[in-house]
């Protein structure tokens, strides 16, 4: 009696819906009270307080605290105005210590409110020995409880990590990952990564394959090179990469109708299971030559020839050994015509056709300079997956597919650092559309989602999921139908007020970092299912590492200290050192400005990483 007395705070005076008005009593505790030893400040922003109701307790949260929570007809009367709190209803727990979110009935005037101590928060939180519960952290002031998410609910209705700048994000990734891929506890974990900077390779990489874009191939090195075929674009994927902006319909009619033939034939010499030339269409993955019908395309438009000729052979230069330059379409060598209207050594004349294919070259010149770049080979040259001229490849997509979200390794890493910044975007829209495509139509299939849920992990999403992303179509239609085939998105900004906000109201789970911007905090406070703004306006003041964690994952909204991963697991997004104080020489980038640098730097081998575009090159210049 004695120690629930001790937490006896004061009585309800107003119930508007779920906000709760509670007038202090006047002999409770003005600052801090003692429960079974443990000291407990009262009145703290984001505390829990419980409201016995017969065999019941409401579960609330201290939202508002001092003259600011005076309900307004009580401003004048109230002799102590300022001893008032205002509660967020959230939940309720039976006796026994089990707990539900949501409320069957309300409470009512004079109704006493109780401070929540920490022998009441482990009956709610404290279920670690539940497979399905993963720990993140501990509850910020009581370290003896763990912070722990429900992985049902955390996947399949998605969610959201978001901070500012050195707030601890990419930490708070990481700890969430590795607690998600524990090969003894989730033996089949399946998350896709897509990380646009590079970061979560060295941190992950006892669990993960990791592709990327001129992948590092260095002994040691795990890396493997990412492909992306062209001919597994949708034709506005593929058109708006390699064409671009046709500037006339007939032009775009005429790409559209090459490319679905050169399909058709693809699919005539070399059948494929589960579509006939019947039900192709230009959206099929079907592979074909785009090489080749550059430089078909290429000569049809450009071409000249000899009118006065039988047949109109085409007039091609020719190079210092007499050969004619007709060029090469498998190095996307455009072919070489003599000029128009003169006279060549026999007096034949030279005129450009009238029936050309396209009426504008540009997308043809585009397209050509894209087939001859390096850093274009992941999407034009994919490997094993670029057809030769009749279509044939030497691998199909289910290979694909299989290093993706098939293999032995819980986590795939889309290191898309090296990707060109022109295209992106329609990359990341690119492979989310395969993959929820092929999770889509194989659901009830052992390889599918229902069986076998996927993870989309989305790293710096404002930059590809506002308003004007490309790849918002898709990752819209993953977050309002996903759930049922068994995809999850789990969404990582610094800007949430930049992410379309369709997409953020469809996340069920929010890790709120730290948050300045007034703008951000406002999207995340109209994103949260339950009405806390109280809670949401501690986000300015959070350390690092710290996040609020509000939502479907969790029983309660809690204030956790995420835990840090090991050092030799953490992303590679830490800040750089400008003078280190206590000379940690265990730092991932060791160096600053309290050091004396090494006497004549390589900066050639500075030059080659450059042209490379890729940090691991590295070679000894004598």
């Amino acid at each position: 009696m004695m120690a629930f007395k001790s937490t006896y705070l004061g009585t309800i005076q107003d119930v508007s819906g779920t906000s709760l008005s509670v007038a202090l009593d006047n002999t409770a505790p003005s600052g801090l009270t003692y429960v079974d030893g443990e000291g407990y400040r009262i009145g703290q922003i984001g505390s829990f307080v419980k409201i016995p109701i017969g065999y019941i307790d409401l579960f609330g949260i201290v939202t508002q605290v001092g003259a600011s929570a005076v309900p307004e007809n009580q401003v004048l009367a109230q002799p102590y105005g300022y001893r008032w709190i205002k509660v967020q209803l959230i939940g309720e727990g039976q006796r026994n210590g089990s707990f539900q979110r949501g409320i069957s009935q309300y409470p009512t005037i004079s109704d006493e409110v109780h401070l929540v101590s920490e022998s009441d928060l482990k009956k709610i939180y404290g279920q670690p020995d539940k497979p399905y519960f993963v720990k993140v952290g501990h509850i910020a002031g009581a370290e003896s409880i763990p912070a722990l998410i429900d992985i049902n609910k955390l996947v399949t209705r998605h969610s959201a990590i978001v901070g500012t700048t050195g707030s601890g994000k990419s930490t708070t990734v990481a700890s969430i990952l590795n607690a998600i891929s524990d090969p003894v506890k989730y033996p089949s974990a399946r998350v896709i990564v897509f990380d646009l900077h590079g970061e979560y390779g060295h941190a992950l990489k006892d669990r993960a394959n990791i592709f990327k874009v001129n992948a590092d191939k260095t002994a040691g090195s795990i890396e493997k090179d990412l492909f992306v075929p062209f001919w597994a674009l949708s034709f506005e994927e593929l058109v708006g990469i390699s064409f671009g902006q046709f500037s006339s319909e007939k032009d775009y009619n005429t790409v559209l109708e090459r490319i679905t033939n050169a399909k058709f034939k693809s699919l005539e010499t070399y059948p494929k299971n589960g579509i006939d030339t019947d039900s192709l269409n230009v959206d099929s993955p079907i592979p074909f030559s785009l090489n080749h019908l550059w430089h078909e395309l290429y000569t049809r438009t450009l071409g000249k020839f000899y009118p006065d000729k039988a047949g109109k052979p085409l007039a091609f230069e020719l190079d210092d050994d007499g050969i004619e330059m007709k060029g090469d379409p498998i190095k996307a060598i455009p072919p070489v015509f003599k000029p128009v209207n003169t006279n060549t050594a026999n007096g034949d004349r030279v005129q450009h056709p009238t029936d050309s294919p396209l009426a504008n070259s540009q997308q043809l010149h585009s397209l050509g300079s894209k087939l001859r770049i390096p850093r274009f080979d992941f999407l034009f040259k994919p490997g094993d997956w670029t057809p030769a001229e009749d279509g044939k490849t030497e691998k199909d997509l289910d290979s694909l597919i299989q290093e993706w979200i098939g293999s032995d390794k819980p986590i795939t890493i889309m290191d898309l650092s090296g990707v060109p910044n022109s295209i992106l975007n329609t990359i990341i829209g690119v492979l989310l559309r395969i993959i929820y495509d092929g999770l889509f139509w194989a659901r009830n299939l052992s390889q599918g989602g229902r069986n076998r849920p996927l993870l989309l992990l989305m790293e710096e999403a404002h930059n590809y999921l506002n308003n004007e992303g490309s790849a918002l179509p898709v990752v819209q239609k993953i977050v309002k139908e996903g759930r049922k085939y068994g995809i999850g998105a789990m969404i990582v900004s610094q800007r949430p007020s930049e992410v379309n906000s369709t997409i953020l109201s469809q996340c069920g789970t929010f890790f709120a970092l730290r948050l300045a911007n007034a703008t951000d905090r406002g999207h995340i406070t109209s994103a949260v299912t339950d009405n806390l703004e109280g809670l949401t306006s501690m986000l300015p003041i959070l350390r690092t590492g710290e996040a609020i964690i509000l939502g479907e994952a969790v029983k309660l909204p809690m204030r956790t200290l995420i835990d840090a991963p090991p050092k030799d697991r953490r992303p590679d997004s830490q800040d750089p050192i400008i003078y280190d104080e206590q000379g940690n020489e265990d730092s991932m980038h060791p160096g600053g400005w309290g050091i004396k640098m090494e006497d004549n730097p390589n900066y050639e081998e500075f030059l080659e990483t450059w042209r490379a575009q890729s940090p691991f090159v590295k070679r000894i210049i004598k």
